[in-house]
């Protein structure tokens, strides 16, 4: 649990932080399904894991997690609860906004559901043409990461969803959401037009199992976590030194 995580922070501290200097992290999760093996809350649970770890790294505000996003291509599987873009880049220059207000210094985003890039690039661009600098981070160096870590091929590239890598993770941030009994590979033929139009997963994938998680470990994903943690201390490094903050 981060130091200065909001679920534990009363205010007077906050504003001692602020009075020193501070930054922000927020993860931006998702409410989708993630198979029979993981939680409808996998997106926001793994998210606000690496933004509990980052804040510490940064000795920095940890912010309560954002739990929905734009969740619409999972939404033929029950328990899917998705809110539009529009509503997602809204919620996030509101709290950028205000953020601002009461004398942050700067906005770390941690992104853990590729339905909410575009949103929150937007919103980062609104945010930073106020005047408010915002970092926003995609997991980076997952990629190579799950290459040299996992055992497990990807259902496609750069495609990671109730696999090794999202079960790994889990393991190592939020164990008690994990049945690994009910785990099973799934690699569905993706259509041709995949990627270039609008498409419900559940029409070509009953399970929305992309991958195969048996092979996943606490282990695996505290290693996967270490290296995003490094490649984003790099990236926030260099975006500080870039504003000075």
């Amino acid at each position: 649990m981060s130091k200065a995580d909001f679920s534990i922070t009363p205010w007077v501290d906050v504003a001692q932080r602020l009075e020193a200097g501070t930054l922000s992290v927020l993860a931006i999760g998702a409410c989708e399904q993630h198979g029979a093996h993981l939680p409808l809350t996998t997106d926001t649970d793994m998210a606000h894991g690496v933004a509990g770890r980052l804040a510490d790294e940064l000795d920095a505000l940890l912010l309560p997690a954002i739990p929905y996003g734009d969740a619409w291509t999972a939404q033929a599987y029950p328990g899917t609860i998705s809110i539009s873009p529009r509503t997602l880049q809204a919620m996030l220059e509101d709290i950028g906004h205000d953020l601002l207000r009461s004398g942050v210094n700067g906005l770390v985003l941690v992104n853990g559901h590729f339905g909410n890039r575009e949103p929150m690039l937007l919103a980062a661009r609104t945010l930073a043409t106020a005047g408010f600098p915002v970092c926003h981070l995609d997991y980076p160096g997952l990629a190579r990461l799950a290459g040299e870590i996992c055992d497990s091929r990807p259902a496609a590239p750069h495609f990671y969803h109730a696999d090794e890598v999202e079960t790994a993770i889990m393991l190592a941030v939020a164990p008690h959401g994990v049945d690994m009994a009910r785990a099973e590979a799934s690699y569905p033929d993706f259509p041709p037009s995949f990627g270039s139009e609008p498409m419900q997963l559940r029409q070509f994938n009953p399970s929305g199992v992309f991958g195969d998680p048996r092979p996943a470990t606490a282990e695996k994903g505290e290693a996967l976590i270490s290296g995003i943690l490094a490649e984003s201390l790099k990236l926030v490094s260099a975006w500080r030194t870039r504003h000075g903050i």
